[in-house]
């Protein structure tokens, strides 16, 4: 009896400690009746021009809604309603209601150009051998893609718990500000959680993340995204990870930079979850991943498709992962859709993806 008690007292502490089931994780249903009321998600991963990295992007002094608004206008020509953003907690700690102030701004202008942003909360990726600071941020390294994105939390904050509080009011201040804003699509909290680049190993981090924003419960939906197919690259994904994320999350998404056969293999793999699909990254010329071989499938599924850059910019998208310093300009563009001075990179792209959006 004495250890049943105890059991009884521990059960009922753990509940009591965890949010109700009903605002943890959206059931199927609602889910797709979510995704039946929304337009067929279509758009891109968008740094602005002017940015290296998410500080320059959003910083009082370089943020510039001129620029915005002028390639927010070009993806609206496209017929793309989505973009996918990030933030960084380093900008809330700095000053956060003028933070909160300048994404009111971004939502201001996406809206106007029919576009409901992703906001993306951490990543892993990023430059782990900067320590960055509000203000001036690094020039672009001729040659190299992404030099200075900021790694979000960063390995020493995934690893000290006595840090996560700091983290759970950031959050948390996000989600309550905008949990009910019809301007935003959905909510990516950890970005590629088995992407365990600099250490960054988010398995104890990545559950409590949800469970702050369960704590909230936005209305709109919350995911994380597969990486890589389980098997595809021998043992770089991390399986509990990517159970976790997907058992946990209200809508699957996932990353797509290979072929259509491999596309085919992940949608087929990712079905089994029961729920809607955002495809929230793709589009690596290079590699045989294009516009042409992607975006129709995902279509074709009610599939979402993010691909990812918008406009050439300081972070050299198009340059791929592998090009070294002083490599010269690949023929082929790895990603981004305009150029610097907003021509079309390949004007045929620019009509197929008109044809495939419905805005020719």
């Amino acid at each position: 009896m004495k250890k049943l008690a105890t059991s009884l007292i521990l059960t009922l502490t753990l509940v009591a400690c965890c949010p109700d089931t009903a605002d943890r994780q959206w059931t199927a249903e609602h889910a797709y009746e979510w995704y039946s009321r929304q337009e067929w998600p279509v758009g891109c991963n968008y740094v602005p021009s002017y940015a290296i990295n998410q500080y320059e992007f959003w910083q009082e002094e370089t943020f510039d809604p001129q620029t915005i608004d002028k390639e927010l206008g070009l993806a609206e020509s496209i017929g793309f309603n989505t973009v996918r953003i990030y933030l960084h907690e380093g900008l809330w700690y700095d000053d956060a209601e003028g933070f909160k102030s300048r994404i009111d701004k971004f939502l201001e202008i996406a809206d106007s150009h029919g576009i409901r942003p992703v906001i993306t909360f951490f990543t892993n990726g990023g430059n782990h051998d900067i320590k960055f600071s509000i203000g001036p941020q690094p020039q672009p390294l001729p040659g190299q893609h992404n030099s200075s994105w900021i790694p979000s939390p960063g390995k020493a904050a995934i690893d000290d718990p006595s840090q996560w509080g700091r983290l759970k009011a950031y959050v948390q201040d996000i989600l309550r500000t905008y949990k009910d804003d019809e301007r935003i699509l959905y909510w990516c909290l950890c970005n590629e959680p088995e992407n365990l680049k600099g250490g960054c190993d988010v398995k104890d981090f990545m559950p409590a993340v949800y469970s702050w924003a369960w704590e909230v419960r936005p209305s709109q939906p919350l995911t994380s995204p597969v990486w890589k197919r389980p098997g595809k690259s021998g043992t770089a994904t991390k399986l509990d990870l990517v159970a976790y994320a997907c058992m946990n999350s209200d809508i699957i998404t996932f990353h797509h930079y290979s072929s259509p056969e491999e596309l085919d293999v992940m949608i087929k793999m990712l079905s089994r979850f029961g729920r809607p699909m955002v495809c929230q990254e793709y589009l690596a010329r290079n590699y045989g991943n294009t516009f042409f071989n992607t975006l129709p499938v995902l279509k074709e599924n009610n599939i979402g498709a993010i691909n990812w850059g918008l406009v050439n910019n300081k972070c050299n998208f198009h340059y791929p992962w592998e090009h070294k310093e002083g490599d010269p300009e690949p023929e082929i563009w790895f990603h981004d859709i305009f150029r610097a001075d907003y021509s079309p990179y390949d004007p045929a792209e620019i009509d197929f993806i008109r044809h495939v959006t419905g805005v020719e």
